[in-house]
């Protein structure tokens, strides 16, 4: 019984884990000790949940020149640049955005931006990273 219990842990896992892809984005060189991870799944009703989260990553306001907020962006299959938000800092260490899109993502990417509600990027890009879905 014991078996059979851990055998249905470890499929149950592995089932959650398959269905979400995980990337890391390359080093930065405007902001070199961020460590910036990103999460994109499909929920039930086909949408992508995406989820950005960024270790060790400078205010904004602390780069040269600054800046007001980090704004992330997707490119989507067919090559459209979308701005999905700006990452949001829940302490001095880590910074995240959690979102939901129709859009099948192909790229992320984050820029250092003056305006957030922007609908092309304008400013420094940070890192950028690709989903080959």
């Amino acid at each position: 019984m014991k078996l059979l219990k851990s055998l249905l842990f470890m499929s149950l896992i592995a089932v959650l884990t398959s269905c979400a892809t995980t990337t890391k984005f390359p080093l930065s060189n405007t902001v070199p000790a961020a460590e910036i991870t990103a999460k994109v799944n499909q929920d039930k009703n086909k949408n992508y949940v995406i989820q950005v989260v960024a270790k060790n990553l400078a205010s904004a306001e602390r780069l040269n020149p600054p800046k007001n907020n980090y704004s992330v962006w997707i490119v989507t299959e067919n090559g459209t640049i979308k701005n999905i938000g700006q990452l949001t800092n829940l302490n001095a260490k880590t910074a995240t955005l959690k979102t939901l899109t129709p859009f099948n993502v192909k790229e992320i990417f984050i820029t250092a931006e003056d305006q957030g509600n922007l609908t092309y990027p304008n400013g420094v890009e940070i890192s950028r990273t690709n989903f080959n879905n």
